[in-house]
């Protein structure tokens, strides 16, 4: 027929059309192949990973645990739930989530540590804290930069995935895998999947004044345990004394 006559002479026009125009095409369908398979490695790397920070330029999600602290009137109280989830399953209902490190001076009580992430990743960062704070006893500040610098630029350190909150009775500081170590202004700290919710509830209760800071975290983590699915109420507490800096700044002048 007169259309198939058409369709071949027209098909024969484009094979024999030469090299240079037809290479162009052929360069725009590779580049499309190409960055079409990109994408596809790259959704499938993060639906795979427990852990986000297989994306680049993402922060890692953890779940399974909420971490808070929070700094009232003279007390520190660190707080943490116990369920640890394996995807949409609950593994275990009471870790304990909170160390308490001794400290080798005796003018010192301690320092609280509290930990979310991979179990043995947090453990690995706990013991080179405790490193740092036997190199600089009384430092937890200093202990907390090496550690950071350390967990930044070492080959090993930077492949764990967690997060550290750790407390003596001067500060409290945030630690992560970036290189933070992140100081609250306000004295509440959180880490975890539910942290944003246990934050907010414990900024709008700890300017109550008849609340101390073991209640004002006892309230923001049960209301973190009924809004996140990967934290329950099996609730492990730890509480020290804190030095307030004006009795600090009164001891100076002494």
């Amino acid at each position: 027929s007169k259309s198939s006559h058409y369709s071949d002479e027209h098909l024969n026009l484009n094979l024999n059309l030469p090299l240079l125009y037809i290479l162009p095409h052929l360069i725009n369908i590779i580049m499309y192949s190409l960055s079409r398979t990109t994408v596809l490695v790259r959704n499938s790397l993060a639906r795979r990973a427990f852990h986000s920070s297989v994306v680049v330029g993402e922060l890692p999600q953890y779940h399974g645990t909420t971490i808070l602290c929070v700094r009232k009137n003279g007390k520190v109280c660190m707080m943490g739930d116990g369920q640890v989830s394996m995807g949409s399953m609950m593994v275990k209902p009471n870790a304990k989530k909170i160390r308490l490190i001794e400290s080798k001076t005796d003018d010192s009580s301690g320092t609280l540590v509290g930990f979310a992430g991979s179990t043995a990743d947090a453990f690995t960062l706990v013991e080179r804290l405790e490193q740092k704070l036997d190199e600089y006893p009384g430092q937890l500040a200093r202990s907390c930069v090496e550690l950071a610098k350390g967990w930044r630029t070492d080959k090993y350190l930077r492949r764990l995935e967690a997060s550290l909150l750790v407390a003596d009775e001067h500060v409290s500081l945030e630690l992560t895998g970036n290189g933070d170590v992140l100081e609250s202004s306000d004295g509440v700290l959180g880490v975890g999947s539910g942290s944003a919710y246990a934050l907010a509830a414990a900024r709008a209760l700890v300017d109550i004044p008849e609340l101390s800071a073991e209640e004002v975290a006892t309230k923001a983590m049960k209301i973190a345990s009924n809004m996140c699915v990967y934290t329950n109420e099996s609730y492990v507490i730890q509480v020290m004394d804190a030095k307030e800096e004006d009795d600090e700044e009164e001891k100076n002048k002494d």
